[in-house]
């Protein structure tokens, strides 16, 4: 397994998590103020060296239906830009009910990062029922 960064993408605030090398242990980071400016971006690509990442797993804003609308293209295109900076995959994930989670999980974390927390387990134990 490798560490992993995971990215609660939203227009003004993007929260962070970050799992440790096993896949095990995940840890909500800092949240990086509006993403797409050129010093939110930079602030990503930052964090992703720091942490050593070498996936990053971005939120993907499904309808309870699992329909893409809007906000779903929105993260798609901020993957993208996010991909070419950082120089790292960057994969989709459905966050649905991620926020919801976050605001029900007790915590120091802001609530996006404790979201981007929360989608990062489920993403891994996504990935390892994938393996298995």
């Amino acid at each position: 397994m490798t560490r992993v960064l995971a990215l609660d993408y939203g227009a003004a605030r993007c929260g962070t998590a970050v799992s440790d090398p096993t896949g095990s242990v995940v840890t909500p980071l800092e949240v990086i103020e509006r993403p797409e400016s050129p010093a939110g971006m930079e602030a990503l690509v930052a964090l992703v060296r720091r942490t050593g990442a070498e996936v990053v797993v971005v939120g993907l804003p499904l309808t309870l239906r699992g329909h893409a609308g809007a906000q779903a293209a929105a993260a798609g295109s901020f993957a993208g830009r996010l991909r070419r900076a950082a120089g790292v995959p960057v994969e989709l994930h459905d966050e649905r009910l991620t926020t919801r989670q976050a605001a029900a999980s007790p915590g120091r974390s802001g609530e996006d990062s404790r979201a981007a927390a929360h989608l990062l387990e489920d993403w891994l134990r996504a990935t390892t029922e994938a393996r298995a």
